[in-house]
């Protein structure tokens, strides 16, 4: 059975769907037809080494390519020729690698800055009961903040906004053991709480805790995908994808 035609969480429709997906860096040709799928309350992983294509996955699901094809559906709608802006309004929240937290506002400034895009964004108190650290810290600037309090901004701030379809680019890479473990819990606290989550991860065991699947990413494409509870039969063969 092929990776296209496997299925997801409860054989829901997917909430997300990327078939052929298509993605350059000017002349630079990075995606390769990625093809996965994503239903609704879901932990999936990209897992793949360095310059796969995984970060590029999702600045491609977001618009943030020059140029891309194929085809990326969204509640069944496709999105392929929409700007950023509308893509984020349908509910679609996207946390980069290197956090965009504005170094001269502070925090209270940065997590009221994106405006809401749908109803029942996380109010300040929930978001503080989470992030308790970001409390402690509301009128900090964001030069000040450690890199792991400008993580649980960066998240924070998309919470606020109403959107539960969650990508997260390398949630936690540089952070110390604590903080991996406090981002461990909120993703944890999400998912039961409904969230849809993509999750590009190099930690391994960190995403192994979290996800329902994991696709394999090399060269731009789907490889294979594994489901979190055949890891242990598969841990040979994505040892050998990920070169550990």
């Amino acid at each position: 059975m092929s990776i296209e035609t496997r299925k997801t969480k409860d054989n829901a429709t997917p909430l997300l769907k990327v078939s052929g997906l298509q993605g350059w860096y000017g002349e630079s040709h990075v995606l390769h037809g990625m093809e996965f799928q994503v239903s609704a309350g879901e932990v999936v992983t990209l897992l793949g080494r360095n310059g796969a294509g995984k970060s590029t996955t999702l600045k491609a699901i977001m618009g943030m390519l020059g140029r891309r094809e194929g085809s990326v559906l969204f509640e069944g709608r496709e999105t392929i020729d929409l700007l950023s802006r509308s893509i984020a309004r349908l509910g679609m929240g996207f946390v980069p690698e290197d956090r965009g937290i504005y170094a001269s506002l502070s925090v209270e400034e940065n997590l009221l800055l994106p405006p809401r895009i749908k109803p029942g964004g996380m109010s300040q108190e929930r978001i503080f009961t989470l992030f308790p650290n970001l409390k402690e810290r509301i009128h900090s600037q964001g030069t000040k903040l450690s890199g792991g309090e400008q993580q649980m901004l960066a998240i924070a701030r998309i919470l606020r906004t109403g959107a539960r379809f969650l990508l997260l680019d390398e949630p936690t890479e540089g952070l110390a053991p604590v903080i991996i473990e406090q981002i461990g819990r909120t993703i944890s606290q999400l998912k039961r709480e409904g969230y849809t989550i993509v999750l590009v991860e190099q930690n391994f065991h960190f995403a192994a805790t979290l996800a329902d699947r994991h696709y394999i990413v090399e060269q731009g494409r789907v490889i294979d995908m594994i489901p979190n509870d055949a890891l242990s039969a598969n841990i040979d063969k994505l040892h050998s994808y990920l070169g550990v």
